[in-house]
């Protein structure tokens, strides 16, 4: 694989450091996005030959100008990993609406931004790569985190016509859908909001107890998900999607499952509606 130039957002932690860390060690260039000079800090402390940019993906209108002075100063970005976004976990009526709009606004409307930012220069120049991080949360569904299903089934249908409307001009787009890994989403980068409705402690209290549980013990290695991530996007014919993590499989095989049988059941009513 040639060398190539990838803009890696929320390159601090979890995944995008990962991401980041294996790209340098693989001999690629990386931009990696920030949102505080603590953490850039802290970034280049980790990886010192990341190109490290200030980037709060929830500043909607400055987001071309930070990608056109990322281009100028570093040249032309070949890979966009559109990682940054976090975790909310809360009963849906106990969760008010503006834990929902923040939620949408970096996982959806952020990595949208991000996106737009790079979909002109890529299809200029017939090339280039994008790779939104969805999750398997946008694939399936879990009681406690309605609003993070929410923004990532967003950003999974946003990618899917994203390929297809960018696959004319040379550019992939891969949504990427990792299981549960061992990265900060479960711990310090989960918002989680304050329990009030009794009715729901037999259905959410185990569930919130066995996340904090399994917190820092899940199956998946983020430097493995790094390794795959590379492989992807050196692949000439890469996938719509791409599950990541044996937790991801078994749960979307199961729930396509549950739907073809609901579809086969309701096949007479739902052809009824004909004519």
């Amino acid at each position: 694989m040639p060398k190539q130039t990838f803009f890696i957002t929320g390159a601090n932690s979890g995944f995008g450091l990962a991401i980041a860390q294996a790209a340098l060690e693989a001999g690629h260039q990386v931009i990696g996005t920030v949102r505080s000079q603590t953490a850039k800090a802290s970034l280049l402390e980790r990886l010192p030959d990341v190109c490290a940019v200030l980037c709060d993906v929830t500043e909607f209108d400055r987001i071309p100008a930070i990608v056109a002075q990322a281009e100028e100063d570093h040249g032309p970005v070949d890979v966009l990993i559109n990682n940054a976004g976090y975790g909310h976990e809360g009963v849906l009526e106990e969760s008010p609406l503006e834990e929902m709009r923040r939620q949408f606004d970096v996982n959806v409307f952020g990595a949208v931004a991000i996106a737009k930012a790079f979909l002109p220069r890529f299809r200029e120049r017939r090339n280039g790569f994008i790779v939104n991080v969805t999750s398997m949360g946008g694939l399936i569904t879990m009681p406690g985190i309605a609003y993070y299903c929410g923004s990532k089934f967003a950003l999974q249908g946003i990618s899917d016509v994203m390929r297809a409307e960018m696959a004319p001009f040379g550019v992939h787009v891969t949504a990427l859908c990792p299981g549960s890994f061992r990265t900060d989403w479960a711990g310090r980068s989960m918002v989680r909001t304050e329990r009030s409705i009794e009715d729901y402690n037999t259905l959410f209290d185990p569930i919130r107890a066995a996340r904090h549980e399994k917190d820092g013990k899940q199956l998946g290695d983020p430097a493995k998900l790094a390794a795959a991530v590379l492989q992807l996007v050196a692949s000439d014919a890469p996938p719509s999607q791409l599950l990541l993590g044996s937790d991801a499989l078994r749960l979307v095989r199961e729930r396509i499952s549950r739907l073809e049988k609901e579809i086969a059941d309701w096949e007479e009513l739902t052809r009824s509606t004909d004519g």
